[in-house]
C-alpha cells in the first residue's frame, strides 16, 4: 500500500504548532499539533473530546462557518485536523487563535454534551481542555503563514 503523506513527516522532530498537512483542490487540511509526538503526556481523552466540541462549535458559529469543513482529533492524541475551504491561511490562523482563546476562557456547559447529542457524553474534562488550549495558544503566539510548513523551523534538528 502507498504510504500516506502524514506518515512521511518525521514525528520525532515535530514540535507543537499549526501546519498545512495537505491541500486537496480548495480544501486545506491543517495539522494543529498540541503536544510533541512520542513524548508523553498526550492529550487526555476527556480534554481531547471537550476541545473537539468547543472548537467545532466556535468555528461553526463564526463568520467563516461556511468555510469550515471539519475539525476532529488525531488518534495519537497529539492534536487535531482542521479542514477549511476557500479560507486564507492568515484567516485560518486567526480563527484558530480565536477558538483557542474561547476554549481557554470557557465556563459553562459543554455544547453537545448530552446523551442525545453525543455518543460518549460523560467523557469530558473542561479544566484540562482549558489548560491544553492555553498551552496551544502560547505555542501559536505570533504564528504567521510562513510558519505553516513542517520545514519552516518548527522541527528540531535532533531528538532531545
Amino acid at each position: 500500500m502507498k504510504q500516506i503523506a502524514s506518515f512521511q513527516i518525521d514525528h520525532d522532530r515535530l514540535l507543537p504548532g499549526m501546519y498545512v498537512s495537505r491541500v486537496d483542490g480548495d480544501v486545506v487540511t491543517y495539522d494543529l499539533r498540541f503536544v510533541r509526538p512520542n513524548t508523553p503526556p498526550f492529550l487526555s481523552n476527556g480534554s481531547l473530546h471537550t476541545i473537539e466540541h468547543l472548537f467545532a462549535t466556535y468555528v461553526r458559529s463564526s463568520a467563516y462557518a461556511d468555510q469550515v469543513v471539519y475539525f476532529g482529533p488525531m488518534g495519537c492524541r497529539t492534536g487535531f485536523y482542521f479542514l477549511t475551504r476557500g479560507l486564507s491561511h492568515d484567516k485560518a490562523i486567526a480563527l484558530t487563535q480565536e477558538a483557542l482563546r474561547f476554549i481557554a476562557g470557557y465556563t459553562g456547559e459543554i455544547p453537545g454534551a448530552t446523551a442525545r447529542e453525543c455518543g460518549n457524553y460523560r467523557e469530558h474534562d473542561l479544566e484540562q481542555a482549558r489548560l491544553d488550549a492555553r498551552n496551544m495558544e502560547k505555542a501559536l503566539e505570533g504564528w504567521q503563514e510562513n510558519k505553516l510548513s513542517y520545514t519552516a523551523g518548527r522541527m528540531e534538528t535532533h531528538r532531545a
